[in-house]
C-alpha cells in the first residue's frame, strides 16, 4: 500500500512475487520499469534499488534511566567476591539466584536480545505519529517473506531508488490484510458446512445406534442357540451323542458362511470391519432419506481445510497465532475439518507439523 500523497496520477503497477524469492528478484522487477540515469562519467546506468525496514532495536539507542534495582546492583559491586587467579586477587562478581519473574525479564523486548516478538500488525500497529522512526537497509539476498515479517513490526517500509528525490514509503500489509479474503471464504464455507453438519451428525448417530442394535441382536442369537443346545443335550432324550455332530456342523457352517461373507465384500476378517460396513450402509440409506448431499459435503470439507492450511502458512510467515475457531464459527465445523485431516493422515501413514500443533491444542 503506497502511503505517499503524490504520484496518484501514475498508472498502478502490479508485481507478482513469492515469499521465498529474494529481494534481488523484486529489485530487478522494479529496475525493469525505471528509466536509466547518468553516472559520474556521463554513462547510462540502471538505478540501484534498496529496501529498508524499521530498526527493531531503535528503542535501545535512547537514553535510559536506571531503575532502583539497577542502582542497587551497582551498590552491590562493593561486595563482589574476590578470587586469587595467577597470584593476583581478582573481583569475580557476586552470584545471585533469580526467580522465574526476574528471569523472564532478562529476555527483553524487541532489539534487547532473547526471542524477538512479531506482532503481525503491520500498518495497523499503534505507533505515535510524532515518534521518529529509523530504517535499516536489508540485503537483497533476504527472502521477501522474511523481510515482510520483520517489517510487519512497524507500519511501513521504504523503497529507496537511486536518483529519486525521496524514498517510497509502503504500508506493510498486516496478517489481517493478507488473510482477509481467505478468512471471509473460510467463514462462508464454514457456514455451509455447519448447515450440513447437523443433518450429517444426526444420520451418523442413528447409523451407529442401528449397527449396535444389530450387534446386540447377534449376541442374543448366540445366547439363544447356547440355551437350545443345553436343553436338548441335558434335558431331552437326544443327549450328547446326537447333539455333538449337530453343534459341530452348525459351528462349521457358521464359520464358512462368515468367511464367505468377508470374501464377497472384500473386507478384513474382523468385528470392526463388519461393524464399519454395517454403519456405512446405514449411513448411505439415511443420507438419501434426509436429502444429504455427501459429494457436496466432501467438497466443502476439502475446500475448508485448503483455506485453513493457506491461512496457517501465512500465520507462520508473520509468526503470529491464529485462532481458527473464530472463523470456523462452531465446534462442529472444527471437529469435522479435523476428522478429515486425521483420516488423510492415517491413510498417508505420516504426521506433519500442522497435525502436531493441532494435538497440542
Amino acid at each position: 500500500m503506497d502511503t505517499n500523497s503524490d504520484r496518484k496520477d501514475v498508472e498502478p503497477l502490479a508485481l507478482l512475487v513469492h515469499p521465498q524469492q529474494p529481494l534481488s528478484y523484486l529489485e530487478r522487477l522494479i529496475q525493469s520499469e525505471l528509466p536509466s540515469i547518468k553516472d559520474k562519467n556521463g554513462k547510462d546506468k540502471i538505478p540501484a534499488v534498496h529496501f529498508r525496514a524499521e530498526d527493531s532495536g531503535q528503542d535501545d539507542m535512547e537514553a535510559k534511566t536506571k531503575t532502583p534495582e539497577e542502582e542497587q546492583e551497582d551498590a552491590d559491586g562493593d561486595e563482589m567476591e574476590e578470587t586469587k587467579i595467577g597470584g593476583r586477587v581478582e573481583k569475580t562478581g557476586k552470584l545471585k539466584q533469580k526467580n522465574k519473574q526476574e528471569a523472564a525479564t532478562l529476555r527483553g523486548g524487541p532489539g534487547e536480545g532473547g526471542v524477538e516478538s512479531y506482532s503481525g500488525h503491520g500498518r495497523e500497529a499503534d505507533v505515535p505519529k510524532d515518534k521518529e522512526r529509523k530504517f535499516v537497509r536489508w540485503s537483497t539476498s533476504t527472502e521477501i517473506g522474511d523481510f515482510i515479517r520483520d517489517a510487519a513490526r512497524g507500519k511501513e517500509f521504504a523503497v529507496e531508488i537511486e536518483g529519486a528525490p525521496n524514498d517510497i514509503r509502503v504500508g506493510v500489509p498486516s496478517f489481517n490484510d493478507r488473510t482477509h479474503y481467505l478468512r471471509m471464504r473460510l467463514q462462508k464455507t464454514s457456514k455451509k458446512i455447519l448447515d450440513l453438519a447437523a443433518v450429517k451428525n444426526e444420520c451418523d448417530v442413528a447409523a451407529h445406534r442401528g449397527a449396535q442394535r444389530i450387534a446386540l441382536g447377534g449376541f442374543g442369537v448366540l445366547i439363544t442357540w447356547w440355551y437350545v443346545v443345553y436343553r436338548l443335550t441335558f434335558e431331552s432324550d437326544l443327549g450328547w451323542d446326537t447333539m455333538e455332530p449337530v453343534t459341530y456342523l452348525v459351528g462349521l457352517s457358521g464359520l464358512i458362511t462368515g468367511y464367505g461373507w468377508f470374501l464377497y465384500h472384500n473386507r478384513e476378517v474382523s468385528y470392526r470391519s463388519a461393524l464399519n460396513l454395517t454403519i456405512s450402509r446405514r449411513q448411505t440409506k439415511l443420507y438419501q432419506v434426509k436429502g444429504f448431499d455427501l459429494h457436496r459435503w466432501e467438497t466443502l470439507i476439502e475446500e475448508g481445510n485448503a483455506l485453513r492450511k493457506e491461512i496457517k502458512a501465512i500465520a507462520g510467515e508473520y509468526d503470529v497465532e491464529w485462532d481458527e475457531t473464530i472463523d470456523e464459527h462452531d465446534k462442529l465445523v472444527t471437529e469435522a475439518l479435523k476428522k478429515d485431516r486425521d483420516e488423510k493422515k492415517a491413510n498417508d501413514g505420516g504426521k506433519d507439523k500442522e497435525d502436531e500443533e493441532d494435538e497440542k491444542k
